[in-house]
């Protein structure tokens, strides 16, 4: 790759598709159209598509401004892979795939996009914290609104039978590819919520999404756990903290961890 390159915009103010046509016969390179401009871009110097396509606004009497800039050539890879750090949370190690795993920790893999999903949103550590205390092997586990996988992918490296739902098809697909991307497995997966669980079936069910959706969907996660079992609740703002806990009443609090604004509660059934 080098150093730097050339980028060419090219904004007529009329016949658009005559100035688009002849820029295309005069470079392989690929164009970008935005917001009714040209541009390509290239390593090599396009000062001749410059002249050409100024010579053809003049001959036909089309205003257009014509911009040639040399811009830095950045490795967007690169500058992407360094921005995205690991995290260490519990007995997890989350790392993007490029980092090495840590040996004396369980190793998850998580390509993000954004930060949550990956370890380091306070909400998502909170759950992590609360996987590692108390799940257990063999622990039947549903996580609701699972998102990118990673705490019920966790669960699973601990040993434990896992369910996964969500009402996002996309996030069932992509927790799929994180699951083999981490070598373990889920039991079963569906696209809705716990309306569709098991009732009285698990040791450990896990919720991070919203305070109104937990209110929601309260008696239907109280359902879907055995007596005794442990209910995970997070994605909450400490604003809404009282009226979670409102809805919870009937269940032993066991931890409330509270990291920054956002807040997570244990309960057992």
């Amino acid at each position: 790759m080098t150093d730097y390159y050339y980028e060419l915009t090219i904004e007529p103010k009329d016949k658009y598709e005559l100035f688009l046509d002849l820029t295309l016969s005069l470079t392989n390179e690929a164009l970008e159209e935005f917001d009714g401009k040209i541009i390509a871009r290239s390593e090599e110097d396009l000062s001749h598509i410059e002249d050409g396509i100024k010579k053809f606004a003049d001959g036909i009497n089309i205003p257009c401004e014509i911009t040639l800039e040399k811009k830095e050539n950045i490795d967007w890879i690169k500058q992407y892979q360094e921005s995205v750090k690991s995290v260490e949370v519990g007995k997890f190690f989350i790392r993007p795939s490029w980092e090495e795993k840590k040996e004396d920790k369980i190793d998850i893999i998580i390509d993000p996009a954004l930060s949550f999903g990956s370890g380091h949103h306070e909400t998502t550590s909170s759950c992590l914290e609360a996987i590692s205390k108390y799940i257990k092997e063999n622990d039947k586990v549903l996580d609701v609104g699972t998102g990118s996988g990673i705490l019920a992918i966790a669960a699973s490296k601990i040993g434990a039978d896992v369910d996964i739902c969500d009402t996002d098809e996309v996030c069932i697909k992509d927790t799929k590819s994180n699951f083999e991307l981490n070598n373990t497995s889920f039991n079963k997966s569906w696209v809705g919520s716990t309306n569709n669980a098991q009732k009285n079936c698990y040791d450990v069910v896990i919720a991070n999404i919203v305070a109104d959706v937990l209110i929601f969907i309260h008696n239907d996660l109280k359902k879907c756990l055995k007596d005794d079992g442990i209910l995970v609740v997070s994605g909450i703002l400490d604003k809404h903290i009282d009226k979670v806990l409102r809805k919870f009443e009937d269940l032993e609090q066991l931890e409330l961890i509270h990291k920054n604004e956002w807040v997570s509660v244990v309960f057992k059934k």
